[in-house]
């Protein structure tokens, strides 16, 4: 095990598709299956474990996405940047990671609730640069980048959302070790698809096509050299074989009917400050 490593997770005792507010969720209201969640949750959870330590929030009846940590908030150091979550369903979830947070001693930061940001789900550190990147349009707003700067005292790249079905920067846009980057470009507007090629070198990019992108393949989870994630293709697979990665899979369908996948189920608590 990697002690330097540690993410949060939450068990999805209470997980249910029960409202619509992404397009996934359409169409699944009911249909999550409570025991298969729980099976596929478990081996999500041993594969994080064998890389990394993995610390636990209380789940809390009638917040049924609080297994998705990655949106409770961002983490820098010892400073916690907490969401202010867009939708209704979800608000309640803050007051629990924040007393996480609390009793653990972070500096917890709160954005006014007028400005939503949906933590590690929009805002993802690169890992060559000292560099934030920030998705906005669909659940985080363009706003909320300003705070986050500052108080982080760190660069803010955003990027323009541009698929619906795409609503959180981490459904379409994965920095990985040593610098690479594994995003699906239709998932940007062309401003922003440009703002990655101008500062991701060609060699770094890693393009995903539509197929992988809707098995969620860029909400992958990167621990070192191995890369946790839904279901990869096979020239996906090779690519990022050839970048020097291992690929691990680990079915999460049941959460993809709720719109999210294995870096959704996951918060890492000791991100590094690239120099």
């Amino acid at each position: 095990m990697n002690g330097q490593n540690r993410y949060l997770m939450c068990a999805p005792t209470y997980f249910d598709v029960a409202y619509v507010i992404n397009p996934w969720m359409q169409g699944n209201v009911g249909e999550a299956s409570p025991s298969r969640a729980v099976q596929q949750w478990q081996a999500l959870e041993a594969c994080i474990s064998g890389e990394a330590k993995v610390e636990l929030v209380r789940p809390q009846p009638g917040l049924p996405d609080m297994p998705f940590t990655a949106n409770a908030s961002l983490v820098l150091d010892d400073a916690v940047v907490l969401s202010r979550f867009l939708y209704p369903e979800r608000q309640g979830e803050e007051a629990h990671f924040e007393r996480w947070f609390y009793d653990r001693g972070f500096a917890v930061l709160k954005l006014p609730s007028t400005i939503p940001f949906e933590g590690a789900g929009d805002a993802l550190l690169d890992r060559r640069e000292p560099v934030l990147w920030m998705g906005y349009g669909h659940r985080s707003s363009l706003e909320s980048a300003r705070y986050v700067s500052r108080w982080l005292d760190i660069e803010v790249l955003t990027l323009k959302l541009a698929d619906p079905r795409f609503y959180h920067l981490d459904t379409c846009f994965c920095p990985l070790e040593g610098g690479y980057v594994m995003y699906y470009p239709p998932g940007f507007d062309n401003a922003s698809q440009a703002l990655i090629a101008a500062r991701v070198p060609a060699a770094l990019r890693i393009e995903v096509d539509e197929e992988d992108a809707l098995s969620f393949a860029c909400n992958a989870v990167n621990i070192g050299k191995t890369v946790v994630l839904n279901r990869v293709g096979t020239r996906l697979n090779a690519r990022l074989g050839d970048a020097g990665f291992n690929v691990v899979e680990s079915e999460l369908t049941e959460f993809m009917k709720a719109g999210g996948s294995a870096k959704c189920l996951t918060l890492r608590l000791d991100e590094p400050r690239t120099k």
